[in-house]
């Protein structure tokens, strides 16, 4: 999995893991937020993109993303799931690691592209509930930046 940094270019996930905690250590006082979304746009075929996003509130933060291309075509519903399942086994990555390096007070929070307005509405308790069952915190639009912002901003 190779995710880029705008900042600092192609990194792999340990790259990118490493990067997140130099960062939570040279603010230690500050309050973070740990967030990964996934959006995916159809054209020909499918560009998904996972994103992972650490905020040092209220003054600023990074983040990395990962883009990969299939030729499969699913159905909406079918994406928003493939879209959650992305960006929980990304967090489950970051959680593990996060453990094994005695950071587990940093919480994850998964954004979803579902909202209460457009086509996604009818399966956010769905999405919501598989997030919050694997021990994650579940944002949806107009609160998930991180997959309707972030990650949106890649697809294209």
């Amino acid at each position: 999995m190779n995710f880029i940094s705008p900042t600092k270019g192609k990194m792999d996930f340990d790259q990118v893991f490493d990067d997140i905690l130099e960062y939570v250590n040279d603010d230690v006082k500050s309050n973070y937020k740990l967030i990964v979304g996934t959006d995916s746009q159809l054209r020909e075929e499918v560009c998904y993109v996972t994103a992972i996003i650490i905020l040092r509130e209220g003054k600023g933060g990074r983040f990395y993303y990962y883009k990969e291309r299939e030729r499969t075509k699913l159905s909406l519903r079918q994406r928003i799931f493939y879209e959650t399942a992305k960006s929980l086994n990304v967090a489950a990555k970051l959680a593990e690691k996060l453990s094994d390096e005695g950071q587990p007070e940093i919480n994850i929070e998964i954004h979803l592209d579902v909202g209460e307005q457009g086509k996604t509405k009818d399966i956010i308790r769905e999405v919501v509930g598989m997030v919050n069952g694997s021990g994650f915190g579940a944002r949806i639009k107009p609160d998930s930046y991180g997959a309707s912002k972030v990650a949106d901003k890649y697809t294209k």
